[in-house]
C-alpha cells in the first residue's frame, strides 16, 4: 500500500544501525518514557505490581489512527498486567529512522511497525527478536493465521514479525461506463489482452479506458502474478540477493504492455501518485484503475451517487504460470534492547491484536484484510462484506494465490531505492525517452549495484 513517502532506507547506515554512531541523532525527538532504564522494574516508592508499560511506535495517521487508539484502549482496559502506549512516528521512513537514531539510550520503542519493505532491513540490523521465539515458547498456534500473509515475514520457515495492517492491489473499474460502453458489467477483464480490449471501448466521448500510477509496488505485483522472481536467490529468500531481475520477461512483458496501452491513448499516464488516477476514477474520466485494497471504502464511497464500482483480480498475461499478489502494508517488530518483560508484554499485546473481535474491528474500520481467518466469521464482517461486496474480490485473490517464492515478495536492504529506480524506469518508457528492455536493464544495473554497496555492509 503506497503509505509511505519514497525516502532511502541509508543502507549505507547500516553499519550505524550496528554501532549507531554516524547515523546522527535527532535532538527534536522526546525521548520515551522510562528511557534509560528498565521501564519494567518499578520505580522506588511505586507498586510492587506496577504493570509493565510497552511503547509502541506507529505510522497510522487520520482514521487509521483512531482505530489504532480505540485497540490500545481496549488492551489496557482489558486486563491489568501491561499497559501499551501507542506513538505515532509520522511515516514509515520517519519511524525507522528515529528508531536507528534511539537504540544506543533505549529511548525508542518495544514495538514498531515497519512497512513490509522493510523486512529485510530490520532482520540485518540486529535489532530485534524474531516473534517465532514467543510462538515457540507459547506453542501459538499459527494455523489459525492466513498463510498467505504470514508467508511474506518468514525467512528460513521463521516468522520475523507480526503482521498487522495487510493489503494486495486489485482492479477498480467504472460499471456504468462499461455497459455504456457494451461491455458486461460483470465480466471484467482478466488478462492483458482483456484490459487493452475493455480499454478501447471504453474511451471515447472524451473519457478514457485506464490509468495506472507509476508505482513500483505495482511492478512488484505484476511479477508476482506471473509467477516471476523479483530478485535472484530465490527473491532472497534463499540466500542474500544480489542481482536485481526487474529487466526479466515479466517486467518487459508488463511495461511493452502498458506502453502501448498509452501509445494506443487508451491510458493515461498521470505520474506517480496513485491520489491523482484515484481522483481521475472518481471523476469518471477513465474508466479503469489499479489500487490498493486498503482503498477500496474511500472509493465506493466516493462513487457513490455517481456510478457502481466493480473490482476485479490484477490483470495477467494470458500465458503466465501460477501466481498471485503479495501482500502490502507493514507489521509488528519486537526490539530486543528493551527488557525481557517489556517485550513479553509486547507479545501480549500482538496476540490481543491477533483475535478475532480485534481483527473484525481492523478490517471493517480501515479496509485491511483481517490476519485472522475467523475473523470472518464475526457479525461485523459479515455485515460489511454485505455494505462492500467488493471486498470478496480482494479476498478471494488473496485465497487463490499459489505460495512460491514469487508471491512470497523480494527481500532486500535497498527496496526503497529499487522501487524508486523501476519508476523511473516505467516514467521513461511511457514518456517515450526509452524502450522496455533498455530502460529496465538500466535500472537492474543500478538495483544490483545498490544491494552489493549494502550487502556489503551486513556481511558477517
Amino acid at each position: 500500500m503506497k503509505s509511505f513517502t519514497k525516502k532511502s532506507l541509508i543502507p549505507l547506515c547500516m553499519a550505524a544501525v550496528m554501532t549507531l554512531s554516524a547515523c546522527g541523532t535527532n535532538a527534536g525527538q522526546p525521548a520515551a518514557e522510562g528511557s534509560g532504564k528498565d521501564a519494567a522494574q518499578p520505580a522506588a516508592g511505586s507498586k510492587a505490581q506496577e504493570p509493565v508499560k510497552v511503547v509502541w511506535w506507529h505510522s497510522m495517521s487520520g482514521e487509521l489512527g483512531k482505530a489504532v487508539d480505540k485497540l490500545v484502549a481496549d488492551f489496557n482496559a482489558s486486563q491489568s498486567n501491561v499497559t501499551v502506549e501507542a506513538v505515532f512516528q509520522g511515516t514509515y521512513d520517519e519511524s525507522l529512522n528515529k528508531m536507528k537514531a534511539s537504540m544506543d539510550s533505549k529511548s525508542g520503542p518495544t514495538l514498531i511497525q515497519v512497512y513490509e519493505v522493510g523486512s529485510r532491513f530490520m532482520i540485518d540490523s540486529k535489532a530485534i527478536t524474531p516473534i517465532q521465539k514467543f510462538i515457540d515458547q507459547d506453542k501459538y498456534d499459527l494455523s489459525q493465521l492466513e498463510e498467505n500473509i504470514l508467508n511474506y515475514y518468514k525467512i528460513d520457515g521463521k516468522l520475523n514479525a507480526m503482521p498487522f495492517n495487510t493489503s494486495n492491489p486489485i482492479l477498480y473499474y467504472n460499471k456504468d461506463m462499461f455497459k455504456a460502453a457494451g461491455l458486461d458489467p460483470e465480466k471484467p477483464p482478466v488478462t492483458f489482452d482483456d484490459v487493452a480490449q475493455a480499454a478501447k471501448a471504453l474511451t471515447k466521448d472524451g473519457k478514457t479506458g485506464a490509468s495506472f500510477a507509476i508505482y513500483g509496488w505495482l511492478m512488484e505485483q505484476f511479477f508476482a502474478n506471473q509467477g516471476a522472481d523479483l530478485l535472484n536467490n530465490s527473491n532472497g529468500r534463499k540466500g542474500i540477493a544480489t542481482e536485481s531481475l526487474v529487466n526479466g520477461e515479466a517486467g518487459v512483458k508488463t511495461l511493452t504492455w502498458w506502453k502501448q496501452l498509452v501509445d494506443d491513448k487508451v491510458a493515461l499516464n498521470l505520474g506517480r501518485k496513485t491520489d491523482d488516477t484515484k481522483k481521475a476514477f472518481l471523476a469518471g474520466q477513465i474508466g479503469m484503475t489499479l489500487d490498493s485494497t486498503g482503498s477500496l471504502r474511500g472509493i465506493v464511497d466516493g462513487a457513490q451517487g455517481k456510478f457502481e464500482v466493480g473490482t476485479a483480480f490484477l490483470p495477467k498475461p494470458a500465458d503466465a504460470k501460477d501466481g498471485g499478489v503479495i501482500v502490502g502494508g507493514a507489521s509488528l517488530y519486537v526490539l530486543n534492547n528493551r527488557s525481557e518483560a517489556e517485550q513479553q508484554g509486547a507479545w501480549q499485546f500482538i496476540k490481543f491484536l491477533a483475535e478475532p473481535k480485534q481483527q473484525a474491528y481492523w478490517h471493517v474500520n480501515t479496509g485491511y484484510f483481517p490476519i485472522t481467518k475467523k475473523a470472518y466469521d464475526e457479525p461485523t464482517v459479515k455485515e460489511n462484506l454485505t455494505k462492500y461486496p467488493q471486498l470478496k474480490t480482494a479476498v478471494e485473490q488473496l485465497h487463490a494465490t499459489k505460495a512460491n517464492t514469487a508471491t512470497q515478495g523480494a527481500v532486500m536492504g535497498v527496496f526503497p531505492e529499487a522501487r524508486q529506480l523501476t519508476e523511473t524506469a516505467i516514467e521513461e518508457v511511457l514518456n517515450g525517452k526509452k524502450q522496455p528492455k533498455e530502460a529496465l536493464d538500466a535500472a537492474a544495473k543500478e538495483i544490483t549495484s545498490k544491494l552489493a554497496a549494502y550487502n556489503k555492509t551486513v556481511a558477517p
